[in-house]
């Protein structure tokens, strides 16, 4: 469980804060990858061609870790991703499931950090 829980977070750090998606795809994901965000096509196509639209279009993009959850198969990070230091940024939770130490299927669940809040609680 704790090799699934370091993957998750090398995978997320590699592609996204240190800008190397096929790398991290290369090393961290199995033969198949399904994907459950309805925006993205299975595969690690897709996911790479993603990630490098994305940080071309935000260089500051950074995820900031917060929690690595895992139980059995599935490893779920939860992290603050901003676009630059102007974005109040967005709660993330990616969760994925591994087979073999590899990571073959990804859903997320983002909610944008508001401007105002019902309570003094902070979303992390």
């Amino acid at each position: 469980m704790q090799h699934n829980k370091r993957v998750a977070v090398a995978f997320l750090d590699l592609a996204f804060n240190k800008k190397q998606p096929q790398e991290a795809a290369d090393r961290y994901v199995g033969a198949q990858f399904i994907q459950h965000n309805p925006l993205s096509a299975d595969g690690t196509g897709p996911f790479v061609a993603y990630v490098t639209w994305r940080t071309t279009l935000s260089p500051e993009l950074k995820f900031d870790f917060k929690r690595v959850f895992g139980e059995k198969d599935l490893v779920a990070v939860h992290y603050k991703r901003t676009y630059d230091s102007a974005d109040r940024g967005a709660a993330v939770m990616d969760i994925f499931r591994f087979e073999n130490g590899k990571i073959v299927e990804h859903w997320d669940v983002i909610q944008d950090i508001p401007e105002t809040s019902a309570n003094d609680n902070t979303m992390f």
